[in-house]
């Protein structure tokens, strides 16, 4: 009983953490699609080389053929809540680490605008700081309304489906399970800046068959 509990009680600070990351997520300026423009990438082994500092187990950047190469930052020491405000990086979510999986952050107005560029059975690499590259299959894009945008226990209607997610059913649904990455941003619409919130989450690449693939399964 008191280990579930503990956990129990780790995963509404979870997503309480979850609420108060969307709030940092937005710009009351900012828009979430890039459009037609296209972006042109440095070549993936230059990219790889310019990343990597060494370290085995630091994520030090991530390539999206035709959509992005962003080095990858880490949040400060007990700062779980830091997403980094410069154009052109992407912060790692030190919490998602905690249950095995890879959550990346950005401000929609920066970064986080090419994260609706991506698409179901787009593959994504992870770099490491020593060279390892780690292959995903984006396999899902969420977007959501925060039914109360800005309360930190706001609950999430699914645009989709028109399901509703409580806060900790979010962060759970999101950032635990199977091995997976999941990109995280706001979603800005009538005039209210943290109106929702977009996440594309992948799968490590040998999870699936192409075939697999284009029937649309989902982890």
């Amino acid at each position: 009983m008191a280990l579930k509990h503990h956990v129990t009680r780790r995963l509404l600070n979870l997503s309480f953490l979850l609420a108060v990351l969307g709030s940092l997520l937005f710009n009351t300026n900012s828009a979430l699609a890039m459009g037609n423009n296209i972006v042109r990438l440095p070549d993936f082994t230059v990219f790889s080389q310019a990343v990597q500092n060494g370290k085995a187990d630091s994520l030090s950047g991530v390539y999206v053929p035709n959509v992005m190469a962003f080095p990858v930052v880490q949040q400060p020491s007990g700062n779980a809540g830091y997403v980094s405000t410069n154009d052109n990086q992407v912060t790692q979510f030190a919490m998602a680490s905690q249950f095995g999986n890879v959550g990346l952050l950005a401000h929609n107005y920066l970064s986080g605008k090419s994260f609706s560029q991506m698409a179901v059975g787009q593959e994504i690499r992870l770099v490491y700081g020593d060279g390892k590259v780690e292959y995903f299959i984006v396999t899902e894009i969420l977007q959501y309304q925060a039914l109360q945008p800005n309360s930190p226990w706001s609950s999430f209607r699914n645009l989709d489906d028109d399901t509703t997610l409580s806060a900790e059913q979010m962060f759970k649904r999101v950032y635990t399970g199977d091995r997976h990455l999941t990109f995280q941003t706001c979603i800005q619409a009538e005039g209210i800046s943290s109106w929702g919130r977009l996440f594309v989450v992948a799968v490590p690449k040998t999870d699936f068959s192409v075939d697999e693939l284009l029937l649309g399964r989902n982890r």
